[in-house]
């Protein structure tokens, strides 16, 4: 892995036709019980050599083994029933049609070790799992048994956090918990949100990552955007939260944003992954863009912990649209960290810049 501006891709990537429909977020399985099994682990393969020819230094699942981020884990708990379905409204953005928790939530096993060996034999480079944050997955379901976000997020944590030891021994390097929620629910994450994501991560000792980004690029998603104004502010209430937390990573988005540069300045100290590549839009940035993107946070964050990443998954774009853009990403870094390797050490001041 390079040492300095390692890349990565923040969670998803396209499926192969023959498992899921392309092009189509969420999109039901092609296949079913162990071909399904065999299937998903292919595509697997799949998605860890494409990250490898693109450049990409840490290496992830590409999410090739669930049909959604946050419902597949769901799935494999106990306490939720998915044929009792409830019409919620999903980050205060649209309706959506969810299971319901009907008695107390309860983990048996781990849900995605297995997957996770099979990405680990894949490959000598770090690799990256990502699961769904506390706050995110309350907001995917009806509860009509606990009565509290807080407290079935607490149950969430607790199950999480057993689930991140058992991905860490099965020698996973950094684990990233997806919490697009905290973009939303500012007094929640205030309150206990942050807190039930530290308990997510206590006891590990691999790098672990918290993921806050402004979606899928979906018409959900980009229609909320436009509703933002010239400058995208959710960030300001949550940086500073996390700043002072447990969580050695930040993900955020940045290229094709209205984020204002300077509220990065807030996670001074952290190691921050920067979305350099915009997953809303089919068109390939060059690898100047990316460069410019990231030099563009330098004075924000330092140099030796800054991650060049993308603003969020890629699952509903074409695959060599994503394969593309892997590539981009991994070039800009290149640019960028000769840039930087060229130059006289790093200063010390905190100011990201070169001597």
């Amino acid at each position: 892995m390079s040492a300095l501006l390692p890349t990565s891709i923040v969670g998803s990537l396209p499926k192969p036709a023959w498992l899921a429909e392309p092009e189509k977020l969420w999109s039901p399985w092609k296949l079913q019980g162990t071909e399904l099994t065999e299937g998903t682990r292919d595509a697997l393969r799949l998605a860890a050599d494409d990250q490898r020819r693109a450049g990409i230094d840490i290496v992830s699942d590409g999410e090739q083994t669930r049909q959604h981020f946050v419902t597949t884990f769901i799935e494999h708990l106990g306490g939720v029933d998915f044929e009792r379905r409830e019409t919620v409204r999903i980050r205060d953005r649209y309706d959506a049609s969810v299971p319901t928790v009907v008695g107390a939530v309860t983990r048996e096993r781990s849900v995605f070790v297995d997957d996770a060996k099979v990405l680990r034999a894949q490959t000598d480079q770090p690799i990256k799992w990502a699961l769904p944050g506390p706050m995110t997955m309350i907001d995917t379901l009806s509860d009509q048994h606990y009565g509290s976000r807080e407290k079935l997020a607490w149950e969430f944590a607790t199950l999480l956090n057993q689930e991140a030891r058992e991905l860490e021994a099965a020698g996973v390097d950094i684990i990233q918990f997806d919490e697009p929620a905290f973009n939303v629910f500012f007094d929640d994450v205030r309150e206990w949100g942050v807190a039930a994501l530290e308990r997510a991560v206590e006891g590990l000792r691999c790098e672990t990552a918290v993921h806050i980004c402004y979606g899928y690029g979906i018409k959900a998603n980009t229609d909320w955007k436009a509703t933002l104004g010239s400058e995208w502010r959710q960030y300001e209430e949550s940086f500073p939260l996390l700043q002072r937390s447990a969580i050695d990573i930040v993900s955020l988005e940045r290229h094709g944003s209205r984020v204002p540069v300077e509220l990065i300045g807030l996670l001074r100290g952290k190691k921050v992954m920067v979305g350099a590549v915009d997953v809303a839009s089919d068109a390939i940035e060059t690898p100047d863009e990316v460069a410019a993107t990231l030099r563009g946070v330098l004075p924000f964050v330092d140099a030796d912990k800054l991650l060049p990443s993308t603003n969020c998954g890629m699952a509903p774009l074409a695959r060599h649209v994503a394969r593309d853009k892997m590539v981009a990403l991994a070039a800009g870094a290149g640019i960028v960290r000769e840039e930087l390797s060229g130059t006289s050490p790093l200063r010390g001041d905190g100011t990201g810049a070169v001597l």
